[in-house]
């Protein structure tokens, strides 16, 4: 495709490097922001072909100048598109998205929170961290976490005047132990929030913890001989 000879320069000059890219337009808007493994080569597949999607084509003939930044790995470009993407909400961002979008996890503005996967980022006072590259380790990170503390995956609206009156019955997840069931009040305010802060932490990377357990888990299926068990924490530690 043509370009201009500032854009060659531009994308020739490229480094081979994990980064974020910001395509511009003839009145210096951002149009498109994207993230890459190697910025050279994700750059220059925009201009050496015609492209399938019709949008891209379009997007590519409004580029007039791009700007880059460099950042360590590629979970780095990820955070970094994602922040760009929410602050200037450029239009082909809007017209190419194909409908994926990276998972966070939830901890619900609740009395009683709750914590969960989700692509949508709903501005309630609800916290998000994320988002994550890997649905293998959002999913691990979210098992380790319900196998260690009780917390609640109802939908349950559990305010103290619902709770107070017997609104709510606990639940199977109460039955076996993967619930204290505060929705009865089987359990206070102050304990669900411990809870929740020590979530919090681990979701964080303070996970000293919770690394002590899996190792030593993993010692002891080793001792009975429980292997594949064993390699299964093995992947989550």
């Amino acid at each position: 495709m043509k370009q201009s000879e500032t854009l060659n320069q531009q994308v020739s000059s490229l480094p081979d490097v994990p980064g974020v890219y910001q395509y511009f337009n003839a009145n210096d808007e951002i149009i498109y922001v994207g993230k890459a493994k190697n910025l050279k080569k994700r750059v220059n597949s925009y201009f050496n072909k015609i492209h399938e999607q019709g949008k891209t084509n379009v997007l590519v003939k409004n580029i007039v100048s791009l700007k880059y930044i460099v950042v360590e790995t590629e979970e780095d470009a990820l955070l970094l598109e994602n922040n760009l993407i929410k602050e200037y909400q450029p239009r082909y961002n809007v017209l190419l998205k194909d409908g994926k979008t990276y998972p966070s996890i939830c901890i619900t503005n609740e009395p009683f929170p709750r914590v969960f996967k989700t692509r949508n980022i709903i501005k309630n006072g609800s916290q998000y961290f994320g988002p994550f590259s890997s649905n293998y380790t959002i999913n691990s990170l979210l098992e380790i976490i319900h196998e260690l503390y009780p917390i609640r995956t109802c939908r349950f609206p559990l305010l103290e005047d619902g709770i107070r009156s017997g609104k709510f019955k606990v639940c199977l997840q109460y039955h076996i132990h993967k619930c204290n069931g505060p929705c009865e009040a089987k359990e206070s305010f102050e304990e669900y929030r411990k809870h929740i802060q020590h979530v919090k932490q681990i979701i964080e990377g303070d996970a000293n913890e919770i690394s002590k357990m899996l190792l030593g888990q993993m010692q002891q299926l080793a001792t009975e001989y429980k292997f594949e068990e064993a390699h299964q924490l093995k992947q989550k530690y």
